[in-house]
Formats: structure tokens, C-alpha cells, sequence
């Protein structure tokens, strides 16, 4: 995953593979005309991990890592996201606003320098059957992310038999991983 490369990209798609006893996911590019484009990186959901885990790699061969989310704490409601790049270097934080969630999804993603985007589900009938009937967790949702009034980014569950996303990211400032961790987290950890 070349960072600048990365960096250049507004439009991401993300999809869960599906596969038993473990979550899986591939990140791909927007191609020209729309469809998915070229790898950007192969997440998977550590198994049975004391805290939950996820590692983004170059590809499906998990040779080598790129990124990774990891909660700081083994049980809590809230928790925070240490996203981090291979070195281990910070790269931001994400968390569940426990409280405010409790009717509507509510995220926090903090990136130094850049400040805290507030997202949340943006339709509150959706989000609240998704709460009160178990069996309407398919159903599509859109979150949106903001920074103070100005769009972060969006996350965008689509129809089908595979959980699928599209991300698009409307602040240039935000860093690409970061928000890809976020949009592999909504999945992964949405539920809990």
C-alpha cells in the first residue's frame, strides 16, 4: 500500500469475504469507469483475540502488514481504536460514543493535526430497526463523518449477499488509512 498513492484516492470500496470463524475484507480502488479496481489491502479480524484485532496486509498471502486496529481495553462498551501503520507508528484512534449509539450508531475518529470526526448513521429509522429487530442487520446504512459542519468522509453499506461498502472521502487532510480502518471497523465491530 503506497501511502502518496493511497493518499490520492477519494473513493474506496470495501467487501467482506465471506468465510467461517473469521472476518475478512478486501480493499479496492475505484476503476475508471466505476467498478472495482486494483488490491489496496486484505484485512482480517484476529481470532479469539483477548481485545479485538484487525490487520490490513498488501494482499490475501498476509505477508506483510500494512495497518492495524487494536482496542485498548479487553471489555468495554466504548472502546478506543489505536489504528497504527506497520512500524507500529500512530497513525489515529476511532471509538463508539456508547451513550449516543444506543438509538443511532455515533463514531469518533481522531487524526493528529487534523481533529475529531463525528459520524453517524444518517437515516434514524434505519438505525433503530437495525437495534430492535435482530433479524434487519442487513440491512443497508450510511454513515457520515464531519468535522465540525464541513463532510469528512461517508461510509455506505450496499445491497447484497456480501457485506459491501462504498467509501468516499471529502477532506483532503484525512488520512487514507485511517479511514479505511474505520470503514473495515463499522463491520467488524458494529454489532458489539
Amino acid at each position: 500500500m503506497d501511502v502518496q498513492q493511497l493518499q490520492a484516492q477519494r473513493q474506496f470500496f470495501v467487501r467482506q469475504r465471506i468465510r467461517l470463524m473469521v472476518n475478512q475484507y478486501e480493499v479496492r480502488a475505484v476503476a475508471a469507469d466505476g467498478s472495482e479496481g486494483e488490491l489496496l489491502a486484505f484485512a482480517q479480524q484476529k481470532r479469539l483475540a483477548f481485545k479485538e484485532q484487525v490487520t490490513l496486509y498488501t494482499d490475501d498471502t498476509k505477508q506483510t502488514p500494512v495497518l492495524g486496529f487494536k482496542a485498548r481495553q479487553a471489555l468495554d462498551l466504548g472502546a478506543t481504536y489505536d489504528v497504527v501503520d506497520a512500524a507500529g507508528n500512530a497513525v489515529g484512534l476511532f471509538r463508539k460514543k456508547f451513550a449516543a449509539s444506543l438509538l443511532r450508531s455515533t463514531w469518533i475518529v481522531e487524526q493528529p493535526g487534523v481533529g475529531e470526526a463525528l459520524g453517524q448513521e444518517r437515516n434514524v429509522v434505519v438505525a433503530i430497526l437495525r437495534r430492535f429487530v435482530d433479524s434487519l442487520s442487513w440491512l443497508p446504512y450510511h454513515f457520515d463523518f464531519v468535522i465540525g459542519d464541513q463532510p469528512a468522509f461517508s461510509v455506505i453499506k450496499k445491497w447484497g449477499l456480501r457485506d459491501k461498502y462504498v467509501v468516499e472521502v471529502h477532506n483532503d487532510q484525512l488520512d487514507r488509512r485511517l479511514v479505511i480502518a474505520m470503514a473495515v471497523g463499522l463491520d467488524a465491530l458494529q454489532s458489539r
